[in-house]
């Protein structure tokens, strides 16, 4: 079986061609990184964090993270982490995943190593109407042009507070296990601002406060402190939807070695459309 892309056409193009050049035009736009990777592919990354909403908004974001990753030594495994918008519980994927860019496909013995490890279960349900890790996809595609034919992804879900540091450690400790180069990607977007999202803590200056909000988070995510956080989180009740699959990611990339996370981009949906009444912050940052 297959996992087929549930959100083309509505989060992104559903045409390979026009597809291709949306992702193009996000690395050109005005919040993106000004042009395309270059070819070299030296560096050695641990992971990004990069955004999931649709590419109007989040693909300049994600066009940072991805920048990295086109530039980074290619991975034998990218992991993915994201959530359940519908409330499933922590999961994994072992189907093949497709989008209009073609098929990825799922590590399969990387996934068996790691659910050994951490007792998660394969739940195709909950996977297969969650977008968080689909948004990824054609990104990761587009800056892997030349290696599809060996691109591997490991999909899991993090829904569990208090699991966050368990299913970290297990990601960690697969990656050892198994030998592989890994590279981790996690999912998510910042404060989620107004009446659609049920947060308005502050109604003036909106735009200085949400980019003073998520830059306070920014700064834990930066020294890889997870404890600190999602502490921060809880204090301040940042609407930060991908904020499990962030810890878990900050921690497994300590625990691998990394010594600090970079911010490359951060701006919010108002900064585009000039409307902050109803806003989402995007970050992207890499981790090294």
């Amino acid at each position: 079986m297959v996992r087929k892309p549930v959100v083309s056409g509505m989060f992104y193009e559903d045409n390979a061609d026009k597809l291709s050049s949306q992702i193009e035009d996000s690395f050109h736009s005005e919040f993106g990184p000004g042009k395309l990777p270059s070819k070299k592919r030296t560096r050695e990354i641990f992971g990004v964090i990069s955004p999931h909403a649709g590419y109007q908004f989040s693909g300049p974001g994600a066009a940072w993270a991805y920048r990295e990753i086109a530039e980074s030594r290619p991975a034998d495994t990218y992991v993915m982490l994201g959530i359940s918008h519908s409330g499933f519980p922590s999961c994994t994927s072992l189907e093949d995943w497709e989008t209009p860019l073609g098929t990825v496909k799922v590590d399969k013995a990387f996934q068996a190593a790691f659910m050994e490890r951490s007792g998660l279960k394969q739940d195709e349900t909950a996977h297969s109407q969650e977008h968080s890790i689909e948004v990824q996809l054609p990104f990761l595609q587009f800056v892997n042009k030349e290696y599809k034919d060996q691109l591997k992804i490991a999909p899991i879900i993090i829904s569990e507070e208090q699991r966050c540091k368990e299913i970290a450690l297990s990601i960690a400790e697969t990656i050892k296990q198994t030998g592989k180069k890994a590279v981790i990607i996690a999912s998510s977007d910042f404060t989620h601002y107004g009446m659609n999202y049920g947060f308005f803590p502050f109604q003036d200056n909106v735009r200085e406060n949400m980019h003073n909000l998520d830059k306070g988070a920014i700064e834990h995510i930066k020294s890889l402190d997870a404890d600190k956080f999602m502490g921060y989180i809880d204090d301040t009740g940042a609407t930060i939807c991908g904020r499990l699959p962030v810890a878990a990611a900050i921690s497994a990339c300590r625990i691998l070695g990394a010594k600090k996370a970079k911010m490359l981009q951060y701006y919010t949906s108002g900064d585009i459309t000039h409307d902050y009444s109803s806003a989402v912050g995007y970050g992207s940052l890499v981790i090294e």
